[in-house]
């Protein structure tokens, strides 16, 4: 047997890749080169040798501080040309390959570029955004002072008197100057404020001037044509124009203090329609001219934001890249003469030559005189776990890997999970028709796989996309239940030709409820449609369907404890096979092995027997006779073998491993024994892990209390996960039961009727419920509970999950993690 195990082809993604421990002792002059170039290669993953020092230690501090310097000014392009509304190339262009220093001082060209034209351009737009507030004063406020001519009021005193904001632009006041110094200004009468403010301040604008002034003042307001850009947040902003006709001094302060309190820009207007007139068309001009200017700025700038969107995605990944290096050579260590740089890491055995033509090709490049010694060592760390997967696999293992990343080299439950997870979801969700609907939702996302592996997905939609093909498989097992199960959205067909039974006689009116005798073979495949509607429907399938659950639960559980075999034989551990493997399989199906047993003895004989009778009493009264529960000859001596072999399986788990440790312990010590030292590299290829093993003071109680406990939790885990597989049988009937309600009382129920929108009405409300709660909510509630069996029921017999991943160093990997 031993023999014929040996003689198997290794399984691939069974065991994780064996590692090795390597010393990379590098040149200087080609150490950036040989880390750019294991980068692209992505098969090692190095140890920090610094981890001592904190990141401003480091030897490569300053060109990892110029990387983030010069990604903070790419960030800073791609979101002024998210902001200008372009779009940068997605693809890299190509151009002539740029080093790190002139890619630097290009970055900081282009950057001062763009924020002198971004802060020539924000002036402007201010500016222009006074102008237009003036003009549009200018055309609203001189209706407003229409009546006011007949008043004495000098209107040189009002241009001196209001408020001018327009500092940017000077020579706007040219013309209002000359006015101001046209004559004497009178000081009696009454005068005005002009200006504009957002159209949501104006209600507490004009109650705090009304409260200011005692209501001694005149308010009026005209909503202004169009909407002028805020320069600062870039929206378009409502106003309104206003004018406040006031007297005194002391009210001018208080009118101009609340105008500045509430943002409030004041404009002069003169009262005189000529100069108004002239003020409009001097206005008006200039508006023009700044109109050319910004729109000749903003060309500019677009020209300039497209000529870096071509190269920013190649800049990015450039800098990026050069970031993980100098990270990477953080990393490593100085030798003694300062000259070398020496790292450790992890590698695949199998990438060995792949890493030494890499290093050589590095140092050919760099134009070293010393090559790169490449240097397998021994370590006493337990090394990382490495499978490699493909698009298929991948996301079975990603399902492992979230419950525990598995240790080096042991079983990996992955391989049998490609098959039993959809399989255990599919009698869970048993539906051909819901079966369908998956396959077609999965079939869509596998058809636009490279369409969409290249954008960037929603979490939702990206976890789907990922699953693709775990969807695929459960919907093709879906459909296979579901043929089993004879339900199709709910309802049976007779697909595999007519049903065994028939109506007894001529009287027999509803051949769904009563009279039904057999009167041929049965049905050949999966279950007779005329169960559907008997009475005996549901009792017949929960017994079908419970003692499948547990059939299918302890072939599954069976399957963990023999892979805990094969574990055991791999790493050399004689005592688990013994002490462990063996009595676990005895205890398991000295009891339920049995029952399952009895179950296929049951469907075979067609005997009446009370199952649930036999399995009480096998522990109450092991030597009573079964009478009419009796299943074969010789069935009451077979539970009492069981019963006592399930019984000395307890103690031979938890007793002997713990002593014969101990003594083993004890033997070592003494010198009785000798442990033979792998130190070649050939013995590292045959053996990987024989010298890393870390043997810590041994401690008895701590070793005994720790097999008592795992001996405890098999005997108890024992019962629960065989009635946890229950959940099978459980889910099932569930999904099935809520097809039948959402057909009969929906779909069936609004075709009774003879009206066109009622039957419209009730198939709406069927397909929605098919569609979320049958296909969304009911696939993610059997996914989650054959996740469950998976991690807790199956993995717990034979999977540690406690080692940690291979996590090489690799630029493919660094971009996905950016995107």
């Amino acid at each position: 047997m031993d023999r014929f195990i040996d003689d198997l082809p290794p399984m691939d993604l069974m065991r994780s890749e064996k590692m090795m421990f390597v010393q990379l002792i590098i040149p200087v002059e080609s150490a950036q080169r040989a880390v750019s170039y294991l980068g692209e290669l992505g098969l090692l993953q190095f140890r920090d040798l610094n981890s001592d020092k904190s990141p401003f230690q480091r030897t490569f501090v300053n060109q990892v501080k110029r990387c983030g310097e010069m990604s903070r000014k790419l960030r800073f392009f791609k979101e002024q040309i998210n902001k200008a509304g372009l779009q940068s190339s997605v693809h890299p262009v190509s151009g002539p390959d740029l080093d790190l220093e002139e890619l630097e001082i290009q970055l900081a060209e282009h950057e001062h570029e763009l924020i002198e034209t971004n802060s020539n351009s924000e002036k402007l737009r201010q500016t222009y955004n006074e102008l237009l507030e003036f003009k549009m004063v200018l055309q609203k406020a001189g209706g407003f002072l229409v009546s006011s001519n007949g008043h004495a009021v000098a209107e040189e005193t009002e241009l001196s008197e209001n408020v001018y904001s327009m500092n940017d632009y000077a020579d706007t006041a040219s013309l209002l100057e000359q006015d101001i110094r046209a004559g004497p200004s009178n000081q009696s009468g009454l005068r005005f404020i002009s200006g504009i403010i957002c159209k949501s301040k104006v209600l507490r604008f004009e109650r705090m001037l009304f409260r200011a002034t005692r209501g001694n003042m005149l308010f009026n307001q005209a909503p202004a044509d169009e909407e002028i850009m805020d320069p600062v947040t870039a929206e378009m902003v409502e106003k309104t124009i206003f004018v406040v006709f006031f007297s005194g001094e002391q009210a001018r302060t208080k009118i101009l203090k609340i105008c500045e309190a509430f943002g409030a820009n004041c404009y002069p207007v003169s009262e005189d329609l000529t100069k108004q007139r002239q003020i409009i068309r001097e206005v008006l001009s200039r508006l023009s001219e700044l109109e050319a200017t910004l729109d000749a700025g903003i060309r500019h700038r677009n020209k300039a934001l497209t000529s870096i969107g071509f190269h920013l995605t190649k800049w990015m990944n450039m800098v990026r890249r050069e970031k993980a290096v100098y990270d990477t050579l953080n990393m490593l260590n100085f030798d003694v003469t300062k000259k070398c740089l020496v790292g450790e890491g992890w590698c695949p055995i199998f990438a060995k030559a792949q890493i030494q033509e890499v290093l050589q090709r590095a140092t050919f490049d760099s134009n070293s005189q010393v090559g790169t010694i490449f240097h397998v060592m021994d370590s006493m760390e337990s090394p990382p776990t490495y499978f490699r997967t493909n698009r298929f696999t991948n996301a079975f293992q990603e399902i492992v890997d979230a419950y525990g990343v598995a240790r080096y080299q042991e079983a990996n439950p992955a391989v049998y999970a490609v098959i039993t997870f959809p399989f255990l979801f599919a009698v869970m969700f048993g539906d051909w028709g819901h079966g369908i609907c998956l396959l077609l939702g999965a079939l869509v996302l596998i058809a636009q796989e490279r369409k969409l592996s290249n954008q960037k997905l929603g979490s939702f939609m990206e976890m789907l996309f990922g699953g693709r093909y775990v969807l695929l498989l459960m919907s093709l097992f879906s459909i296979y239940c579901g043929l089993i199960y004879n339900e199709f959205f709910s309802v049976p067909f007779h697909i595999f030709g007519g049903s065994a039974y028939r109506c007894r006689d001529t009287t027999c009116s509803d051949a769904y409820t009563a009279g039904l005798v057999k009167y041929r073979e049965p049905y050949p495949f999966g279950v007779d449609p005329s169960w559907r509607g008997s009475r005996s429907e549901l009792p017949f399938l929960n017994s079908l369907k419970m003692k499948m659950s547990i059939l299918l639960g302890v072939t599954q559980m069976n399957l963990g404890i023999i892979l805990s075999y094969f574990d055991a034989r791999f790493f050399g551990s004689s005592l688990d096979i013994r002490y462990q493997f063996v009595p676990q399989l005895i205890f398991l199906n000295s009891l339920f092995g049995y029952l399952s047993l009895l179950i296929i003895i049951k469907w075979c004989t067609g005997s009446q027997a009370d199952l649930y009778h036999v399995m009480i009493y096998m522990f109450l009264s092991p030597t009573d006779d079964l009478g009419e529960n009796e299943l074969f000859w010789g069935q009451r001596p077979l539970q009492i073998l069981l019963l006592l072999l399930a019984t000395v399986a307890v103690p031979w788990m938890l007793f002997p491993k713990p002593f014969i440790l101990r003594k083993l312990h004890t033997e070592r010590f003494q010198g009785r024994t000798y442990g033979i030292l792998g130190t070649s590299e050939m013995d590292l290829e045959v053996e990987p892990d024989s010298a890393r093993q870390h043997h810590e003071d041994f401690n008895f109680s701590e070793i005994f209390v720790h097999q008592m406990i795992h001996s405890i939790e098999f005997v108890l885990g024992a019962v629960s996960n065989t009635a946890s597989y229950l959940r099978l049988w459980a889910l099932s009937l569930a999904h099935s039961e809520l097809s039948t309600v959402f057909y009969e009382k929906v779909l069936l129920l609004a075709w009774g009727y003879d009206n066109l929108v009622i039957r419209l009405v009730g198939l709406a409300v069927f397909a929605f419920a098919t569609a979320f709660i049958l296909l969304m909510m009911e696939t993610l509630s059997a996914f989650l509970h054959a996740l469950r069996l998976h991690w807790v029921e199956f993995q717990n017999k034979f999977y540690h999950g406690d080692g940690y991943k291979f996590r090489p160093f690799s630029f493919a990997l660094i971009n996905d993690e950016e995107d």
